[in-house]
């Protein structure tokens, strides 16, 4: 991709989206935004965004450990600088895709999502900045860690709204109605034989 189907116009839109991109940036932006909008799910948006700055922490990780350097082409220079010379894996793929999971499980457009984050990873072997196989690495990274950080949504008997409505019984019989200040005769009964002698 670094010697085919190169413009000028390609090769700025290229470094423009890889800009954004910079250490998830973009990504997060995304969840703030959303979170910013969708209040009643403000804590699971933020879960996400942190989802995305996870992938990147572990990435780096990754990346300090496999120490492969950047792609060299004589002749054929990178067309957009980048923090450090190590390569594998891609921390744009890994954050773009890492979003695309989380966002796309509150309810985001899946196609928009994983369409931007698959232009993203290209961008980065277009520019010269990285091998196929580092893309491909950082996406099934990001994706890795955006499901082992999802927290498991409560089930209905679990759900806040519910605990909240669910008043404590203290023990007493169920046929205790709950806002009636006089007992049934069958609840009259069962306290009396439920009472110490």
């Amino acid at each position: 991709m670094r010697t085919r189907g190169h413009t000028p116009a390609l090769e700025r839109a290229a470094r423009t989206l890889s800009s954004l991109g910079e250490h998830g940036m973009l990504w997060i932006a995304i969840g703030a935004v959303a979170a910013g909008i969708d209040r009643p799910r403000r804590a699971e948006w933020r879960s996400a965004a942190e989802a995305v700055a996870l992938s990147y922490a572990v990435n780096t990780g990754c990346k300090l450990i496999v120490r492969r350097r950047r792609p060299t082409l004589p002749g054929l220079p990178a067309l957009a600088s980048a923090p450090t010379q190590l390569s594998f894996p891609s921390a744009h793929s890994a954050t773009a895709f890492a979003g695309a999971l989380r966002y796309s499980k509150l309810g985001l457009p899946v196609v928009p999502l994983y369409g931007l984050a698959s232009v993203t990873a290209l961008s980065r072997v277009y520019l010269g900045l990285h091998y196929p196989s580092d893309v491909l690495a950082g996406a099934a990274l990001g994706s890795a860690v955006a499901l082992l950080s999802a927290s498991p949504r409560p089930g209905p008997d679990e759900s806040p709204a519910r605990r909240r409505r669910r008043s404590p019984s203290f023990g007493l019989p169920r046929c205790l109605p709950r806002r009636q200040p006089t007992l049934r005769p069958t609840c009259r009964r069962g306290l009396r034989q439920a009472a110490p002698l």
